[in-house]
């Protein structure tokens, strides 16, 4: 039923609350209710923020968001990792109600004995739930003088109304007629659930040397670990490897996914599995367990984690096929039906079925993945996670993070809306998305949008710039100034985002025109690349990203999501935005054009940069260390080729910080 002072539509939600609202410890999110009640009297609210093992959290006032419109709203941070509620509670209040009409009534000569006196019981009523500290005797005191007959009405009532009366009693309301909403479940996670710079490898191709007429040498864990440190050193969190475990023979793809591979050619990490194993081991050619523990060790000292591929499918060799024929769809002549995505065949791979055994691939993978962590893995880039079911997902993730609630699982889901979105319903930390495809103004901001607002209740993004199978034609035609354009967009709109290995190279050569596949693909052949040789030629857009991660790191308002503004810029060519966290706040400006120079007059909305309309502050550019003077309409001009980047990234101290407390 509704209660005495109703409280409806409750935000954010997930899945009409049937699931958790995600969050990461210190993020800063807004719950909303509609409160409204009969009549003219005033009436409160507050959230109620619930911890794990029930320790409530600070009393939170809500405020009316726009008047009139009955939708109120208060900022909420939860601190603690862990399973939270949120509720909302919504009360009558007298004070209020009486402050209203003595306003009216004493300038007006009525009743005025009548009505401070009935202000003077509920300022008494009111000082018995302010502690004695924090205000309490201010408000005695008001009773007292709204008693005191010895002074004209005007004057008592001024006592009822003073600034230290007020301040307590906001604090401390009397509150009647109390009703609260149901509780919503919030899931607070580790930090790297939101925020991470990823690097994707392929270490077969670190430390591989190919030779013409001769047998490629492949790379190993251990050559690919002496990449670490350079990795480490441009910023990046997090390393992910592509699968790493034995690959099959049969109908193995060639070169540039040619259905005719040579005798030495060596597969698609994706086609799992071959008679040294399947999920549970390690391709021969890289090396051991211990060679992989000394992978995740390395990374481990250098502050970076190591994520790895999670791909639920088979070569014709798995050892799953023999075992379990029941897992895999069957055609009318009794073969294995391959993938398939017309036109395109992939008759390396086998995708299982989920329906003849469904708890027992459950189990299997519980088991894979369990392996896996106990070597060290605690972040997973899951393969096409929207081509098996998804109750499979929510069933695997939620066991997963009853025992280990650190573990990451990231969605590989260009697909639909929906599924991406349920995807993160059900468990799923993060998204890759539609990022790649949005290259214009109208595109970005409407996009980064979506995702900032009630998307981020579920579904967090991260902001890969390029995989090994998608070259976005903005990368193939824009040169060198579209790989620092769209590397300065992701690390300063997503506080997760991710690049391949040859990104800082600019790599940029596709298959064929029209297509978003590299020449030569790492997928199919080693790729080894002489870094060093890139450094001493300028060719490295290394600096940039280095810049840009550590940027990311010293300034907490570049790890969050739900905290990003665009601002004015009259220039469809040119996108402004901010985000604010307590007193760190980053402003960019960006050229999206590669190829041209462009102007603009950026037109920013200061309060949201916590500055007065009037304000005119000192701005920063971190990406070349010059220092600017900004106010409320600023002219930039933004050339390509001519600075580290066609981009301004400030950093600025707002006057008024927001948004709870920075991150250490």
């Amino acid at each position: 039923m509704i209660g005495r002072i109703p409280v409806l539509d409750l935000g954010p939600l997930v899945d009409c609350g049937r699931r958790p609202v995600k969050a990461v410890v210190g993020e800063t999110f807004q719950v909303t209710a509609t409160v409204f009640r009969e009549g003219h009297e005033a009436l409160g609210a507050n959230v109620v923020l619930r911890g794990p093992a029930g320790r409530c959290g600070p009393w939170t006032p809500m405020r009316e968001l726009r008047p009139g419109t009955d939708r109120w709203g208060a900022e909420v941070t939860p601190d603690v990792e862990g399973r939270w509620t949120y509720a909302v509670e919504a009360w009558g209040d007298p004070v209020e109600t009486w402050r209203h009409a003595a306003r009216i009534k004493i300038p007006a000569g009525m009743e005025h004995d009548l009505v401070l006196e009935e202000g003077a019981q509920l300022l008494e009523r009111a000082a018995a739930g302010v502690p004695k500290n924090e205000g309490r005797e201010a408000v005695l005191a008001a009773v007292d003088a709204l008693r005191d007959r010895a002074r004209d009405a005007e004057a008592r009532l001024a006592a009822a109304l003073a600034p230290e009366v007020t301040a307590a009693l906001a604090t401390y309301p009397l509150r009647e007629l109390v009703g609260c909403s149901r509780q919503v479940p919030v899931l607070v996670e580790r930090e790297r659930a939101l925020f991470g710079s990823w690097y994707e490898m392929f270490p077969r191709s670190e430390g591989a040397r190919v030779t013409e007429g001769r047998p490629p040498v492949s790379g190993t864990l251990r050559t690919a670990a002496q990449r670490l440190p350079a990795i480490a050193a441009m910023g990046f969190d997090v390393v992910y490897l592509p699968p790493v475990h034995p690959i099959g023979t049969s109908f193995r793809k060639g070169p540039n996914n040619s259905l005719t591979a040579g005798p030495y050619d060596v597969g698609s990490p994706w086609a799992i599995g071959s008679a040294d194993g399947g999920h549970d081991a390690l391709h021969p050619d890289l090396g051991t367990f211990e060679d992989f523990d000394h992978f995740v060790a390395r990374a481990r000292e250098l502050r970076m984690e190591v994520a790895l591929d999670f791909a639920l499918q088979c070569s014709p060799e798995h050892p799953w096929v023999g075992k379990h024929p029941e897992w895999f769809r069957h055609r009318a002549d009794g073969s294995i039906a391959y993938a398939e995505n017309p036109p395109k065949k992939y008759q390396d791979i086998y995708p299982l079925s989920f329906d003849e055994d469904f708890d027992g691939i459950v189990r299997e993978t519980l088991r894979v993945l369990r392996l896996w962590m106990a070597h060290g893995v605690r972040i997973f880039r899951v393969d096409n996670p929207h081509t098996k079911p998804v109750a499979f997902w929510e069933k695997v993730v939620a066991e997963i993070g009853r025992t280990d609630p650190d573990v990451v699982f990231l969605a590989e889901a260009f697909t639909r809306p929906a599924m991406m979105r349920t995807l993160g319903a059900v468990g799923f930390q993060q998204s890759y998305t539609y990022f790649t495809w949005r290259n214009t103004k109208g595109e970005l901001v409407g996009y980064v949008n979506e995702l900032a607002g009630e998307a981020a209740a579920c579904m967090r993004p991260n902001f890969f710039v390029n995989t090994p199978d998608i070259l976005h034609a903005y990368l193939q035609e824009g040169g060198r100034a579209a790989f620092e354009i769209r590397a300065v967009l992701a690390a300063t709109l997503a506080p997760s985002w991710g690049v391949y290995a040859g990104y800082e190279l600019c790599e940029n050569t596709p298959l064929r025109a029209g297509s978003e596949e590299y020449l030569d693909s790492e997928k199919y052949q080693l790729r080894p690349r002489d870094w060093a040789a890139a450094e001493r030629e300028g060719r490295s857009i290394a600096p940039l990203l280095t810049v840009l991660n550590r940027l990311r790191r010293r300034q907490p308002a570049l790890r969050r999501l739900r905290n990003v503004r665009f601002h004015d810029a009259d220039n469809e060519a040119v996108v402004a935005y901010s985000k604010r966290v307590g007193d760190s706040c980053v402003l960019t400006v960006v050229n999206l054009d590669p190829h041209h120079t462009q102007e603009a007059t950026v037109s920013l909305n200061m309060p949201e940069l916590g500055l007065a309309w009037h304000e005119s502050v000192p701005v920063r550019d971190e990406l070349t260390g010059e220092t600017y003077h900004w106010g409320r309409d600023n002219y930039v001009r933004l050339e390509p080729g001519r600075s580290i980047a066609p981009a301004h990234v400030f950093s600025l101290r707002p006057s008024s910080p927001i948004g709870g407390s920075p991150t250490p």
